[in-house]
């Protein structure tokens, strides 16, 4: 009876044991994450840090700039119809609503049927800039959406851009 009680408090003491490593590990690479967001600025509000998916490879683009504001024409667009096979673009068109230049970082399509450009040089205060998403409709047929995340140095990073489409035979 002893020993069968002692393998079960061991049992227990040793999954408690890996259970707070794994939970180390995460609050480590969590700590890890923190600083190097902060390592190139005087304050941690001075940086962008933006949240990594779960399904991430990579890390996310983190930003050393100093955060500033952004106003979009829109973020969501509607291609309607179009054929299977089309190529089109929109451009989204991006304001600088605050008091530092604004830096896109990086542009992140959902998937490889879209292909971004941007305005890659600083956008200074009350200037614009574009954000373009090309869509290959090749491999897609009826209603599909899809999305690009913004990585900039703004607070609440990454923007997500949406755009819709109807892809007929």
């Amino acid at each position: 009876m002893k020993k069968t009680l002692s393998i079960i408090a061991l049992s227990i003491i040793g999954f408690g044991l890996v259970s707070c490593k794994k939970e180390n590990t995460e609050a480590q690479a969590a700590d890890a994450v923190a600083t190097d967001s902060t390592a190139a600025t005087a304050t941690p509000a001075d940086s962008a840090v933006a949240p990594v998916s779960a399904d991430a490879t990579a890390a996310a683009p983190v930003s050393n700039q100093p955060s500033t504001s952004i106003a979009l024409s829109e973020s969501n667009f509607d291609f309607g119809n179009i054929k299977k096979g089309d190529k089109v673009e929109h451009v989204y068109e991006v304001t600088n609503t605050g008091t530092n230049p604004l830096v896109i970082s990086e542009v992140k399509p959902g998937c490889g049927c879209t292909a971004p450009d941007f305005t890659k040089d600083p956008i200074l205060p009350g200037k614009k800039g574009k954000i373009t998403l090309h869509f290959d409709s090749s491999n897609f047929d009826g209603n599909v959406s899809k999305f690009a995340d913004v990585y900039a140095n703004v607070e609440k990073a990454p923007i997500k851009l949406t755009f819709t489409a109807n892809i007929q035979p």
